[in-house]
């Protein structure tokens, strides 16, 4: 059920480890105002549903489905949300769960740690953040990756997120580090917005290069600040510490794969010792075997990181929503892949066992969309 991608002796010995072992699941949300450009995004049909998304996400993920939400999954343009497959194998696993808010403009209506960061602004400002913002999130960041690890023990920690337009930042992360990314770059589309997504990227950069002329500076704070969002700095503060502990798994695919980048570049200008060979990437086949983007290129090109992605397929599934993902929808989110990974370490579910579950969660969301619907049609 997952297959190793690169670095393949590292990422299947990293398997091997945690067979039978129960993971923490780590969320943590952020918004980046580059979600509300038309057409960037597909995880929220409009600019408007995309406000709400990671608040959404984090209510399903922490309640599951209630008759009626405080805030409802947003209709997607295909497709239904990753947060079911992760809500699916971590109720049903009992793998624990912890929310940290790394910049909402809205607080989650669910119990959450908040690192009081704040919302970036589009990318495409080349000042998405102020340097003291990014600052504080790394530091608390590091405190709790301290935390997470430890209380890990012989387990691991899985680091996801939950920010819409996610895949734009992370270009232009990895551009700002001097990746030459451009076309690998993945996007919850079917077929990959590479041209929108590197102009906007350009746009921030040249206006970030222009400041820079200015004011030089090396330091990695005044990138992330420029055209990156809260929850890259806070997820690659938490892997560099809670690494010394113990495994993580960092839950996406190319927004990991930046914030991996991210992770080895600060530790290496920090002077931090952080241990690398005890951290993979997680996701999903959707996303490493996407033909309009380039995954596992990119994961080769940042060099020496496992990418490993759950096999699992809906190609079966009674339900088409559930199909779309066969068609390249949505793809990833949420630590979806990371969670069907952890679903056959821990509990060995195969194919079956994986499918079953989202199924079955996803019947109960239907049920509970057709009592609403009575009970409105009663009223009127």
């Amino acid at each position: 059920m997952n297959r190793v991608y690169t670095q393949t002796t590292r990422g299947q010995g990293w398997l091997r480890r945690y067979l039978g072992h129960r993971p923490r699941l780590v969320c943590v949300l952020g918004f980046t105002e580059t979600a509300l450009i038309p057409g960037i995004s597909a995880a929220g049909a409009t600019p408007h549903d995309r406000q709400t998304t990671a608040i959404a996400d984090a209510e399903f993920l922490y309640r599951g489905p209630v008759l009626v939400p405080k805030y409802p999954l947003p209709p997607l343009i295909n497709g239904v949300s990753p947060v079911i497959i992760s809500r699916a194998i971590a109720s049903t696993q009992r793998i624990p769960l912890l929310l940290f808010n790394a910049g909402l403009p809205i607080a989650p209506t669910v119990p959450h740690i908040d690192l009081r960061g704040a919302p970036a602004a589009c990318v495409s400002t080349g000042q998405a953040m102020d340097k003291s913002t990014v600052a504080s999130l790394f530091r608390l960041g590091m405190a709790w990756g301290h935390r997470l690890g430890s209380e890990a023990d012989s387990n691991y920690v899985i680091l996801g997120e939950c920010v819409v337009g996610g895949t734009t930042t992370a270009l232009a992360l990895l551009t700002g580090l001097g990746f030459p990314v451009q076309g690998k770059v993945g996007s919850s589309h079917a077929v990959c917005n590479h041209e929108q997504k590197q102009a906007i990227v350009q746009q921030g950069l040249s206006r970030w290069s222009d400041r820079q002329k200015a004011c030089p500076s090396n330091d990695l704070f005044d990138v992330v600040a420029a055209i990156g969002d809260p929850t890259q700095i806070v997820v690659a503060a938490m892997a560099i510490t809670a690494s010394f502990y113990g495994g993580v798994m960092l839950a996406g695919g190319t927004q990991m794969l930046a914030v991996y980048a991210l992770a080895r570049a600060l530790a290496k200008q920090r002077r931090i010792p952080w241990q690398c060979d005890k951290i993979v990437v997680g996701t999903t086949r959707w996303v490493a075997e996407d033909p309009t983007c380039k995954t596992v290129e990119l994961a080769e090109l940042i060099d020496d990181v496992p990418l490993i992605a759950t096999q699992l397929s809906f190609s079966e599934s009674r339900y088409a929503p559930l199909r779309q993902y066969e068609s390249g929808y949505v793809k990833e989110g949420v630590a979806a892949g990371a969670c069907a990974i952890a679903a056959n370490l821990y509990q060995h579910w195969q194919q079956p066992q994986l499918l079953g579950a989202i199924e079955a969660l996803y019947e109960k969301i239907l049920r509970q969309q057709m009592t609403r619907a009575v009970a409105i049609a009663s009223e009127v």
